[in-house]
């Protein structure tokens, strides 16, 4: 059986939305456990200040969820079928554009029961649950092959990135060439 090859722009994207989502719902955490305090505060300080580094990779990964929505949309379109690849992209957006409807002040001011905080709290969890039920669905489909796939960082000759632009208008006009 041929090893699983995926494309360098998917993994590239796939990547650093995956990396920077991570930072931003472990900072997310942070936050929350600092200021919400719903369920049990940080039982130690942290130097700086959470809320702006949790907007800022919120903002760094704004236009990367967008860019790697465009992909899954157009190139990806056909693995999107699967709800374990589609709903963690929904469950990314959904997080996104909560966050940037969110003001900091909020928080600081201990205003908890706003809609649009909820909206992200909730998005939170479903970022968590649907990022687990895609990996599972990773390993169930391909194994650790597949899943050592997207972070290997060989390159076939037609996968560099000059290639991209033609990639992704050969998958909107598949019978162009």
């Amino acid at each position: 059986m041929p090893r699983p090859y995926q494309p360098s722009l998917l993994r590239l994207l796939h990547g650093a939305a995956g990396l920077l989502t991570l930072i931003a719902w472990i900072s997310g955490l942070v936050v929350y456990a600092r200021f919400d305090h719903r369920w049990g505060a940080l039982p130690f300080k942290l130097a700086g200040d959470p809320i702006e580094f949790h907007g800022t990779v919120g903002v760094i990964l704004w236009p990367v969820a967008v860019l790697f929505g465009l992909y899954a949309i157009t190139a990806g379109r056909r693995l999107l079928v699967r709800p374990a690849n589609a709903i963690p992209l929904l469950s990314l957006a959904l997080a996104v554009g909560s966050g940037l409807l969110m003001d900091e002040d909020w928080l600081l001011e201990g205003e908890l029961d706003q809609f649009i905080y909820s909206v992200h709290l909730i998005s939170w969890v479903l970022m968590a649950l649907s990022v687990l039920w895609h990996l599972g669905s990773v390993l169930q489909r391909g194994g650790w092959p597949l899943a050592r796939s997207m972070a290997s960082v060989s390159l076939q000759a037609n996968d560099l990135p000059r290639h991209w632009a033609n990639q992704l208008i050969r998958s909107v006009r598949p019978g162009k060439r």
